[in-house]
């Protein structure tokens, strides 16, 4: 009796390690180790596989395009080297050495800085002021103006420029009637004729701006506005310290995409302001750039001005991105 009942907590004592251990019994070595980290290992790899696709597509039409327009901005690559006349050669940063010391260049980037802020500024005052507009108004009104919207936004740039030019002609056109501006012409003077493109630009710009902000706008707890209507603040003190603070990651992505679709605007340029306006005036970098490669037949400057612009709107959109993350965004 004394044996057998000294026997059965030591049975006790040797199970409880191996309940606590493998399901064989046995302790885990280094083996199961490798095998945990090699499947962790493997796991990383799985978004990248399912991302290769895209990447590849990608590749060949981003990747490889930029790769030749650096390319063809270091060599000397004029009509001559098209047609076989002459052998094309290295130029090194002669081409940018042209660039920067032509006077035309720094007249046109700082038109280009200018404008595209303007436009910038102007679509997304006018697509948030319209986005928490649709917050206000009923079902009905609401439709129509998303109806009008998304109509202006999916009309073709080279459309809506030429319904603008009718829109503002001196001689037919509706605009100037109504104001009594006789035939006075739009795109004669500099400020005038920039001041119509953005007109333009603005109008199919905004319901990208006004679209996603009434998205985000919605997704904020109503509670939260409410309580803030309630405590007296105004719309705009709504605005300012509620909405904006929780919107701040849907506006930096607007933001960004207005800046780049602003900044190498071409067709409404082109278009409106045939070619570029009177000796130049309202040239911008897509359309100088245009001019020296395909008028001019000087390829290799206009590459080099494509790959300024590239680089100035990758370090307009890292800065921005580092300033929102100096201010705790998680973007």
């Amino acid at each position: 009796m004394t044996h057998e009942a000294t026997a059965e907590p030591g049975a006790v004592k040797t199970a409880a390690p191996a309940a606590a251990g493998a399901p064989d019994g046995r302790r885990p070595g280094r083996s199961g180790k490798r095998r945990g980290g090699a499947g962790r290992r493997g796991s990383g790899w799985t978004p990248w596989l399912y991302l290769a696709p895209a990447l590849v597509v990608l590749a060949g039409l981003l990747v490889y395009p930029i790769y030749q327009l650096g390319l063809i901005s270091f060599l000397e690559y004029t009509q001559s080297q098209v047609s076989g006349g002459e052998p094309t050669t290295f130029k090194g940063l002669g081409n940018y050495q042209e660039l920067f010391s032509d006077r035309q260049f720094w007249d046109v980037l700082l038109a280009t800085v200018v404008f595209a802020a303007a436009c910038v500024i102007a679509t997304l005052a006018v697509g948030c002021a319209l986005a928490v507009l649709l917050t206000r108004i009923r079902a009905l009104p609401r439709l129509l103006l998303m109806m009008a919207a998304l109509g202006a936004w999916a009309t073709p740039a080279i459309t809506g420029s030429t319904v603008w030019v009718f829109l503002f002609d001196p001689d037919h056109g509706p605009v100037n009637r109504m104001l009594g501006l006789g035939d006075y012409s739009w795109t004669y003077g500099r400020y005038s004729a920039f001041a119509l493109v953005l007109f333009e630009v603005v109008w199919c710009s905004f319901p990208f701006v006004m679209v996603t902000v009434y998205a985000g706008i919605k997704a904020i707890p109503s509670e939260v506005l409410e309580a803030a209507s309630l405590d007296g603040a105004s719309q705009w003190r709504i605005w300012r310290s509620i909405i904006a603070p929780m919107l701040r990651p849907i506006l930096v992505v607007v933001t960004i995409q207005s800046i780049i679709w602003d900044f190498k605007v071409f067709t409404q340029i082109y278009v409106m302001t045939s070619g570029g306006g009177i000796a130049g005036q309202n040239l911008v970098l897509n359309v100088y750039a245009y001019q020296k490669a395909f008028a001019s037949s000087q390829y290799s400057l206009g590459s080099a001005i494509g790959v300024v612009m590239l680089l100035i709107l990758l370090a307009v959109t890292l800065v921005y991105l580092r300033l929102m993350r100096r201010q705790g965004e998680e973007l």
